[in-house]
Order: C-alpha cells, then sequence, then structure tokens
C-alpha cells in the first residue's frame, strides 16, 4: 500500500468534499470505502477526517455559503503539495489563472492557496505544516488519480507546465479525446483530457478517483447507499473506472487496477 510521510512538490496529496449534507455523505463515504469519520471542530463549522486504519485518506466538510449563493454544487476538491506556498502562488496570475484566496494558515496544519487555472478549473496549493495531506494512497479507499477535463488541454498543459514543472505523456483515445498522462519528476500524477461531448459547455473541472477491489461491486454498492453510477465500468488497459456521483451530487470516480505504490 501506498503509505505516505511526506509528499514531493506537485504531487496530489489530499481531496476533501464540500457538500450540503455532511452527515448523508459521511454515511455514504463510510458504507462504501470504509472510512472512520471524526469530527474536527473549526472555525464557521465542522472538518470531518476520513481515515483509513487510522490512516488520514480525504475530508468532508460543509459547502461555504457563498458557493450555495452562488448555485455553486458539491464537489470535491483537489489539493497539489508545495513547499514555497508564497513563492508558487503569485506564478498563478503571471501563468493567466486567477489566485480566489491568496495564501493563508489553517490552524498549524499548514498553509493554502485557492486557484483557479486559465481553462476555468479550480484547484488548491496546500504547503504542509503538522498535516501532509494523505497518509494512504493508491489503495482500495484511498486517493488514486486526480483528472481535469478542459475544453483547453494544452492551455492547461502548459499553464501546469509553468507553474509546477509537470511534464505530459499524450495518448489518443477513443472518440478522438487527448488523454495527457501528467508525470512529476518520473512519477506519474494524474491526467488531463478533452471534454467529452457531455460536459462541453461546462466549467473544466478537477475530479479524484477513489481505489476499490471491484468496480463493478463498489458502483452498484455506491447506488444502493443512494449514489448514481453516472457512466457503468469502463475497461481500460490499466484497469476499469467508473464515475459515481454521491446522494448530495458531487462526482468522483472508483479505480479498479493495479496501483503504483
Amino acid at each position: 500500500m501506498g503509505e505516505r510521510a511526506q509528499h514531493e512538490d506537485g504531487t496530489f496529496s489530499w481531496a476533501d468534499l464540500a457538500t450540503t449534507d455532511p452527515d448523508g455523505a459521511k454515511s455514504f463515504y463510510s458504507g462504501l470505502f470504509g472510512w472512520d469519520c471524526e469530527d474536527v471542530p473549526v472555525e464557521g463549522g465542522t472538518y470531518t477526517m476520513c481515515r483509513l486504519d487510522g490512516k488520514a485518506v480525504a475530508a468532508i466538510a460543509g459547502q461555504r455559503e457563498e458557493e450555495r449563493a452562488q448555485n455553486v454544487p458539491p464537489h470535491w476538491n483537489n489539493y497539489i503539495t508545495v513547499r514555497e506556498l508564497d513563492e508558487q502562488a503569485p506564478k498563478v496570475t503571471e501563468l493567466g489563472g486567477t489566485l480566489m484566496l491568496p495564501p493563508f494558515d489553517v490552524m498549524d496544519v499548514g498553509r493554502m492557496a485557492v486557484a483557479v487555472d486559465p481553462t476555468g478549473a479550480v484547484f488548491m496549493l496546500w504547503q504542509p505544516k503538522s498535516s501532509i495531506g494523505a497518509e494512504l494512497v493508491n489503495a482500495p479507499g484511498a486517493l488514486s488519480w486526480n483528472e481535469e477535463a478542459t475544453a483547453d488541454v494544452d492551455g492547461a498543459k502548459k499553464f501546469y507546465a509553468g507553474l509546477l514543472g509537470w511534464t505530459y505523456d499524450d495518448m489518443e483515445m477513443d472518440g478522438g479525446i487527448t488523454y495527457s498522462m501528467i508525470k512529476n519528476g518520473d512519477r506519474m500524477n494524474g491526467g488531463i483530457r478533452s471534454q467529452a461531448p457531455q460536459e462541453q459547455g461546462m466549467p473544466a473541472f478537477w475530479v479524484p478517483y477513489f481505489g476499490v477491489v471491484s468496480s463493478d461491486e463498489s458502483s452498484a454498492q455506491a447506488a444502493e447507499l443512494g449514489g448514481q453510477v453516472i457512466m457503468p465500468t469502463t475497461r481500460i488497459p490499466a484497469g476499469a473506472f467508473s464515475v459515481i456521483a454521491d446522494p448530495q451530487g458531487a462526482v468522483f470516480l472508483l479505480f479498479e487496477g493495479d496501483f503504483d505504490d
């Protein structure tokens, strides 16, 4: 299993859920992944840490009122580790992105910023202090991949290459869709793809994958727990995946395959 004591710069390291129903979400994800949930009081609400075998894997929180007022649906936030956040954050705007929230401290656990890339996808930058983010990845029930769907793959790739030093291996998929495998140093670190026809007109977005033993079985379980199977299991050379919406509508993917430690 992929136990972690630190994450390298430029690595996806955390995901947390912004939802309209934290209690419902805790019930759903605990049932689906076996997460143990611990409510942690924070300023303005509760941040629920989700663990497997005592190791932090994700978190759940109530959606901010500003987002609800703007009709932003429940969603997963995707975090990327950087060691020098205050130096990195200004590069977001220099490279054509938007810094929604400049760097700020999150108690003693870390320092973060919220950004939007030039194609419209929101992401978080995380400088760890007492929390590295996920302590277990690339395992059943843990964060295993992160993916951007955008109408401008080349623009997104250029932005993140400039910001984080990512490189890419491109593949042509069925339907003329380009899938760019993100490389952070010599390790695979996610993907960037063209939006599918049914996604065109939507804002670009990042979405997390969580590992499972069986995509078919976990998809069926998600439906039994009140979620929706948006796309049933699809087989790929690396394994299989399915697209799920939780009962509040937040989208994520399940991944079945060989996990990279």
